[in-house]
């Protein structure tokens, strides 16, 4: 398994966001995290990227024990995240956003770098063309974009994907899961948290149902799509 999660459990000073949630993510795979608001889907990220302190439990990557590490090193061994609501470097441009997202790379001026760069402004053709243009005056769809396109610039093994659709319309919602399922394609491994349950679900190899911050249900996709409790309460019908 390339992520392994056992027992995590993270505060909020005394409120206990995450309860002990174990799970793993397979190399090559689409894993998803489902739920409402205020499940812990964010803080569940936020802490496998280090960003928020584990109470308890452990979290180990491709085997290494990464509990308590800090962000900056679980960036070198290959975890980037795309934050929930896009946080771009507003005052800065496209591809100085892009080159931020490099920013612990050695090689940042070789083929291998303009290859990457390549890469995202081939899945974000958007992007290529606002390459000089400020962040904070593009549209929240090619934010979004830019998000996802830094975290990928980190040449992650693992993209920690937040809330990618959210704020979105319906047409850029559709884009941007074509585009998740084609970074994984191209063999990067996913872990997708999302409230759009039918969209994730439709893309994921395992997905689990985070409810207050318990994994209540664990399946692939499809078996989550098909169980009437699931769909009673995520999809409000069929996919």
């Amino acid at each position: 398994m390339l992520l392994e999660v056992e027992g995590l459990q993270v505060n909020y000073g005394h409120i206990e966001a995450i309860r002990g949630i174990s799970f793993s993510v397979e190399a090559g795979t689409v894993t998803s995290l489902v739920g409402a608001n205020g499940a812990g889907k964010t803080t569940t990220l936020k802490t496998l990227s280090g960003l928020r302190k584990v109470r308890g439990g452990t979290v180990k990557f491709d085997g290494e024990d990464i509990t308590h590490l800090p962000p900056y090193e679980r960036v070198k061994r290959g975890i980037s995240q795309s934050p929930e609501g896009r946080g771009c470097f507003p005052g800065m441009t496209v591809l100085e956003n892009l080159d931020m997202g490099a920013f612990l790379r050695k090689d940042r001026k070789s083929k291998d770098y303009r290859d990457d760069l390549d890469r995202v402004f081939t899945l974000f053709p958007r992007l290529k063309e606002r390459e000089k243009q400020a962040a904070g005056s593009m549209s929240g769809g090619e934010q979004q974009m830019l998000a996802i396109g830094r975290a990928l610039m980190a040449r992650p093994r693992l993209v920690l994907l937040d809330e990618p659709s959210m704020g979105l319309a319906p047409k850029l919602i559709q884009q941007i899961f074509t585009i998740i399922t084609e970074i994984n394609q191209q063999g990067t491994t996913v872990l997708l948290v999302e409230q759009n349950a039918a969209q994730a679900l439709k893309r994921s190899n395992t997905a689990h149902i985070l409810e207050t911050g318990e994994i209540v249900r664990t399946g692939t996709g499809a078996e989550l799509s098909a169980d009437p409790a699931v769909k009673a309460a995520y999809l409000g019908g069929d996919i």
